[in-house]
């Protein structure tokens, strides 16, 4: 069995836009007639310089090779252009082609990816949601309202799910690590309390800061916050300073995760070795694909850590950690985004019900995409995934993420 064709369909969810601007979606067929899917989730670049960064490596590396030999593709990738070391984009561009790999296996097989890389250890996986704004609610009044997010996460335990994650602190800025503003650490307070209030003990408060604050800042942050007992605190400093969130984990009794911005286990080990996060949660179209974040799970279990696959993507990411998360000992969480076009894009081939996931039995990634809806929606925009404000964090004002994705109009 070889690879024999490469197709890549950049699709726009629609409005709100939750999962981000765009998701690409990697289509791979062999000369068998075996077709897989995968996802790359990178955003250094924008959506048209990606598909030919990943055709690039289709052509250099997988064209004509056996989609078995996930190892030795990894190698040449990670070693292209004599690097050997972790590169955001063209990890992000081997993840999405690796995904569709495994998917083609198990579809060869007839077998379940998680079949193949050690069987079922989790017959069904506890997810987490993310707090977006109810149908009642206004969308930008939503970031600032610990009302209004208490509101959803009541409605979201109601729905079975037993952990929320909401990020009230600070803008998403280019600028590095801030102090945070006293607003934003009084607010944050507010939605911990708020949050905490409406949901009691059926629910993990999962608080979210997106990298933004100095060591400082976010020590500040975290511990006026753990009267509240969160879950985690995730990525409390920018991810490319390891030491200075060692520093951050051991001045606050909240664990530490991190992992969204990672890639491969270079990057991940080097956090369990100096003790910088005790939860980890890669994005498996950007960090290095099933096998290499299987790996990092078994070096995880080695410090007592845990694995929390994140999800800023599409449904095909989606199904990538659901598979991993079936076949590893030490999985947390997985992150669930529930939109129509979420479900609908692989025709609703899983569904989180009752706050779980249970991994599907069909073959390959168990996901049956809607390749017509995926092209009746390509993106048009100019934006990357996900982007950062040029603009300081305000001292005088509100501070909003808004939930990753502009409002569309």
């Amino acid at each position: 069995m070889k690879l024999t064709d490469l197709d890549i369909i950049v699709t726009s969810p629609p409005a709100p836009g939750w999962g981000g601007r765009y998701w690409i979606l990697v289509k791979l067929t062999t000369d068998t007639g075996i077709t897989g899917w995968g996802e790359a989730y990178a955003s250094s670049i924008g959506p048209d310089a990606m598909t030919h960064v990943i055709r690039d490596l289709f052509e250099r590396y997988f064209l004509n090779a056996n989609p078995e030999n996930i190892e030795r593709l990894f190698r040449q990738s990670y070693s292209s252009g004599f690097t050997q070391r972790p590169d955001l984009t063209v990890m992000g561009a081997f993840s999405g082609l690796e995904i569709a790999c495994w998917d083609i296996l198990g579809k060869d097989r007839d077998r379940p990816v998680h079949a193949l890389i050690g069987g079922q250890m989790n017959e069904r996986l506890r997810a987490y949601t993310y707090l977006y704004p109810l149908p009642q609610h206004d969308i930008t009044d939503f970031w600032s309202s610990p009302e209004m997010a208490a509101e959803c996460a009541l409605a979201m335990v109601d729905l079975g799910y037993t952990a929320v994650k909401f990020d009230p602190a600070g803008p998403y800025t280019m600028r590095g690590g801030h102090m945070p503003s006293m607003n934003d650490i009084t607010k944050s307070v507010a939605f911990c309390a708020a949050i905490r209030d409406a949901v009691g003990d059926r629910a993990d408060l999962l608080f979210g800061t997106h990298g933004q604050f100095s060591t400082a800042g976010a020590i500040r942050l975290g511990t006026a916050l753990e009267p509240y007992s969160p879950l985690w605190f995730e990525e409390p400093i920018p991810p490319d300073n390891i030491p200075e969130m060692a520093k951050v984990a051991r001045a606050v009794t909240t664990p530490v995760a991190t992992g969204e911005r990672l890639t491969t286990k270079a990057e991940f080990a080097e956090i369990l070795r100096q003790g910088a996060a005790t939860i980890l949660q890669p994005a498996l179209g950007r960090a290095g694909g099933i096998w290499e974040m299987k790996k990092v799970a078994a070096i995880a279990e080695a410090y007592n850590a845990q694995m929390a696959p994140h999800l800023y993507a599409g449904p095909v990411e989606w199904a990538a950690n659901i598979q991993l998360g079936a076949s590893i000992p030490n999985l947390l969480l997985v992150e669930s985004i529930e939109t129509d076009f979420h479900y609908n894009l692989i025709n609703h081939s899983f569904r989180v019900e009752d706050g779980y996931i249970r991994p599907p039995t069909g073959a390959g990634l168990g996901i049956d995409v809607n390749e017509t809806l995926a092209r009746a929606h390509p993106y048009t925009g100019d934006g990357l995934h996900l982007q950062m404000q040029d603009d300081p964090c305000s001292y005088q004002g509100d501070n909003n993420f808004a939930g990753g994705s502009p409002v569309k109009e």
